[in-house]
């Protein structure tokens, strides 16, 4: 099962990024220093736009720099690309051929904007369109649910936000994510024991927020892919703003919040939601968040902005155990190929 294999692949993933792929993330970030763009644009697509999400809160959070999510359709469907001139434009791609995402860049590239591609193949089509390439180093992913190259992505993202902010101390807390997400994913052996009581489940909640944002909406998709469960994604903030009419007794509900700021609008959260019914699913490294779930997934203290790369691990493992659970092909969802191009 090779879904298996590349969800136990990440730990050695992200060390060698961290050991090899450091020289060219400075060399790229010195280069963002010199253009010194007035804000950033992310043109990507699937568990790709998740990883951008994430980068949102590390551009803008740690960087205080403006960023916009690209609207691809703009510039292949309507062919009015918006003036880019000034920006970094960053296309994140697993597979480099999402055609839309490319134009986005080739746009960018016409109007005088500095481009950058994050891809796990160099000779893709996203990498040759942009002016620097970071790679993700996490070899061939053979099943079609992408796990490791996200984790990958997240992963370069960090790296570059570190180098940007030439910190020490960030680095420093980035070297003990291999360590720390082999933890997680021997924490996360446990969810099989307790996978089968959620077979029959067709719908699912995932939230989170901030930083872990994107975390919820990766596990969400993760679960529709592998386990076919009409599954919605939410900040926990936007959820609180008609979703949770929802909700009733017995709704399951998967609540990513790590120690950081959103912690205490989460444990509000989880308490409303059991005051509900619902069958709430926490992913945490709080023990007192994590006393409040019907089911716990414990991962490892890091800093918030690090904890996404953890946090989603646990949520991989139970998409892939419901997926088994239900006698599903794990490697190849039904409807789905490993590269999708859209125009």
């Amino acid at each position: 099962m090779h879904l298996q294999k590349e969800i136990a692949q990440q730990p050695a993933v992200i060390e060698q990024l961290l050991n090899d792929g450091r020289a060219l993330t400075d060399a790229v970030a010195a280069a963002i220093r010199d253009f010194n763009p007035v804000f950033v644009c992310i043109a990507a697509r699937g568990t790709s736009d998740n990883a951008a999400h994430y980068a949102q809160y590390m551009f803008g959070g740690l960087l205080r720099t403006p960023v916009m999510l690209a609207t691809p359709s703009l510039h292949t469907v309507y062919e009015t690309a918006p003036d880019l001139s000034r920006a970094l434009v960053i296309g994140i791609s697993q597979s480099g051929q999402a055609e839309d995402v490319r134009t986005v860049l080739s746009d960018a590239n016409q109007q005088g904007a500095l481009t950058l591609a994050i891809t796990n193949f160099e000779d893709s089509p996203l990498a040759h369109t942009a002016k620097y390439h970071l790679p993700l180093l996490a070899e061939r992913e053979l099943s079609v649910a992408a796990t490791k190259t996200y984790t990958a992505q997240l992963t370069v993202i960090a790296m570059l936000t570190s180098a940007l902010a030439d910190s020490d101390a960030m680095r420093k807390d980035q070297s003990a994510l291999p360590r720390l997400s082999a933890q997680a994913l021997r924490l996360g052996e446990g969810i099989a024991a307790w996978a089968q009581r959620y077979r029959y489940i067709d719908r699912l909640v995932t939230l989170g927020r901030g930083f872990n944002y994107a975390t919820a909406c990766e596990i969400s998709l993760k679960v529709k892919e592998l386990a076919y469960i009409a599954s919605e994604g939410y900040s926990e903030a936007n959820f609180r703003h008609g979703p949770i009419a929802a909700i009733d007794r017995g709704h399951p509900v998967i609540l990513v919040s790590p120690h950081g700021k959103n912690l205490a609008g989460m444990v509000d959260m989880c308490q409303r939601l059991n005051e509900l019914g619902a069958e709430t699913l926490v992913i945490s490294n709080n023990s007192d968040l994590l006393g409040q779930g019907r089911q716990a997934m414990t991962i490892p203290s890091t800093p918030e902005w690090l904890s996404p790369i953890l946090a989603v691990m646990p949520g991989q493992i139970f998409a892939m155990q419901q997926a088994l659970v239900r006698g599903y092909e794990v490697d190849k969802p039904r409807g789905l190929s490993k590269v999708t191009i859209t125009e």
